[in-house]
């Protein structure tokens, strides 16, 4: 078995080598998981955080995480500019994406199939708009598989021609501090990752 990449690592020496503070279109599932992360990367780049998430249900629950990523947003003391793009909802593509993987184990093949679905709508726009960089805050969780996630990236990278940012978020008590974030700015923590798949085997 091949030994784990370090991609916090590889985050730390991507933004030590920085001599310009880059455009980061920044994919995010939820207000909690960003806090950290745009804490830490607001000192480097320019964040526009890409609220792209179809796979959340019910609507009203999309909403509610929608709504607390813009308070966040608009609270938050940031270093650089800080902003979001709010994403069309298409919870059909996501069930159409994962026909047949419903009742997978959670962190399995559908959650990949996931991953890869806003991930590569990030990569996209993030070439459309003409932005350095893209990544997504997903690796702050210890619920998600940091290795698959940027193999994802940086396949993507290749496929679509924009840089991708790696990152390993929960790493130096990250997932700690964005606990401590959200209780700071009374942040709605949800209880499952977002599809109804999750929200039945939480």
């Amino acid at each position: 078995m091949k030994p784990k990449v370090n991609y916090d690592k590889l985050l730390q020496e991507e933004v030590a080598k920085l001599d310009y503070v880059p455009k980061l279109l920044l994919h995010s599932c939820c207000a909690p998981c960003s806090s950290r992360v745009i804490e830490y990367l607001t000192n480097y780049f320019d964040i526009t955080i890409y609220y792209y998430n179809p796979n959340i249900e019910p609507f009203e629950e999309y909403n509610l995480r929608k709504e607390e990523e813009i308070r966040f947003i608009k609270e938050f003391p940031h270093h650089n500019k800080l902003d979001i793009i709010d994403c069309d909802y298409d919870n059909n593509l996501f069930k159409d994406i994962t026909k047949g993987l419903e009742n997978v184990k959670e962190g399995g093949i559908r959650c990949f199939k996931c991953y890869l679905l806003r991930l590569r709508s990030t990569a996209l726009k993030a070439k459309e708009l003409g932005y350095d960089y893209f990544g997504t805050t997903l690796t702050v969780s210890p619920y998600k598989n940091s290795q698959v996630l940027n193999k994802i990236g940086y396949n993507l990278e290749k496929e679509i021609g924009i840089k991708y940012l790696p990152s390993d978020f929960k790493k130096n008590n990250g997932y700690k501090r964005s606990i401590e974030l959200s209780k700071e700015y009374n942040l709605y923590r949800q209880n499952y990752c977002g599809c109804i798949y999750s929200q039945n085997n939480k």
